[in-house]
């Protein structure tokens, strides 16, 4: 992109932007090669928009502001990312029984991938996601009920809670809006949590999924104590060292 390096900076912000709502995260360095400027130059772009409230700037570039967001727009972040994600999780879904997935669309996509199974039932208090698993053989779809979300179309609400507590599962699959190795997972919303922590209260065991853009980072209200979560999963290699201050809190997948 030779001629990217001549754009106006009301033009280079604008790409970031798109960038930022299509991925939810930006890379400096990777910016500052793709625009053909120098780092100094996007990291002032990343200040200026952090200032303005559309953005979050954190170490090595930035990511989105977090705060509620249509389930149509959710899914088309990061999706490469929820696609690994989705194929980790495979192995951790059982073939009969019963778990619950969480509103998100990283939940959804494990939902699209899961194929048939041979009397599996998945409980989820989302309507998208319910819509996914009534057409997948073998599978028996159950939805929580409640109030519609009108940002995030999630089902929350004490009618969520309690359909969401009214059933065993083997595992509970959660994504969430951040993660802090200290503080744990956090939502955009008391009401968010509220349902989470219902689904995982019947489980014997919650998975954490989520991509790394969400690392190191911290929402509103708080879902999980990491010592509480069986299994973190996102798209990185467990090695990675992005994962390192979580190794003696959860195991990694």
């Amino acid at each position: 992109m030779a001629t990217v390096g001549t754009l106006g900076a009301q033009q280079r912000r604008a790409m970031l932007q798109e960038r930022l709502n299509h991925d939810g995260a930006l890379r400096l360095d990777d910016i500052a090669d793709e625009l053909s400027v120098s780092a100094m130059t996007v990291r002032r772009d990343l200040d200026d928009m952090e200032a303005e409230g559309l953005l979050r700037r954190v170490r090595g570039g930035a990511i989105s502001i977090a705060g509620p967001r249509p389930f149509d727009e959710r899914r088309a972040v990061r999706s490469r990312a929820k696609q690994v994600i989705a194929s980790k999780a495979a192995a951790l879904i059982p073939q009969s029984g019963s778990i619950a997935l969480d509103a998100s669309t990283t939940t959804g996509t494990i939902a699209s991938t899961l194929g048939q199974r041979e009397g599996l039932s998945v409980a989820t208090n989302s309507l998208e996601n319910f819509v996914v698993l009534r057409a997948i053989p073998g599978v028996t779809g159950m939805v929580t009920g409640g109030e519609s979300e009108p940002n995030t179309e999630s089902l929350v609400g004490l009618l969520a809670c309690q359909g969401a507590a009214s059933v065993l599962y083997s595992r509970f699959f959660s994504s969430a809006s951040a993660v802090d190795p200290v503080l744990g997972s956090s939502e955009v919303s008391l009401a968010e949590s509220q349902v989470k922590q219902a689904f995982a209260s019947a489980a014997r065991e919650t998975i954490l999924c989520v991509d790394s853009s969400k690392l190191d980072d911290r929402s509103i209200s708080v879902s999980f104590n990491l010592r509480d979560v069986a299994m973190l999963i996102t798209e990185l290699d467990p090695r990675d060292s992005r994962l390192d201050a979580y190794r003696e809190h959860v195991e990694l997948l």
